[in-house]
C-alpha cells in the first residue's frame, strides 16, 4: 500500500479541510500531519480504496475513507486522538 498521490489526496479535499481545524497539529508535507515532533496521520491509496493511519494511542490504526459514514468513523475517531 503506497502513501497517497496528490491526485489521492485532491479527492480528501474535504476531510483534509476537517483535519487542519484540529488543534495542535502541523501539516508537514501535504496530507501528513505530525503532533510536535510525532506523526499523528497519514494517507494511503490501495486498489481497494483510501485508507488513513491515524495515531491512536501509542499504535496507528488504519481506517477506510471511502464512503460518509467511514468518512463520518474516521472523523470523529481523529478528533478524539487530537484532543488526547
Amino acid at each position: 500500500m503506497k502513501h497517497a498521490t496528490d491526485a489521492s489526496l485532491d479527492s480528501l479535499a474535504t476531510i483534509l479541510a476537517a483535519i487542519r481545524e484540529l488543534p495542535g497539529l502541523r501539516e508537514r508535507k501535504r496530507g501528513a500531519f505530525y503532533r510536535k515532533s510525532s506523526g499523528f496521520l497519514h494517507f494511503h491509496e490501495d486498489p481497494l480504496g483510501m485508507f488513513a493511519d491515524l495515531k491512536t494511542g501509542a499504535d496507528f490504526v488504519r481506517f477506510p475513507v471511502n464512503c460518509p459514514k467511514e468518512i463520518a468513523v474516521f472523523l470523529r475517531e481523529a478528533r478524539k486522538a487530537a484532543r488526547s
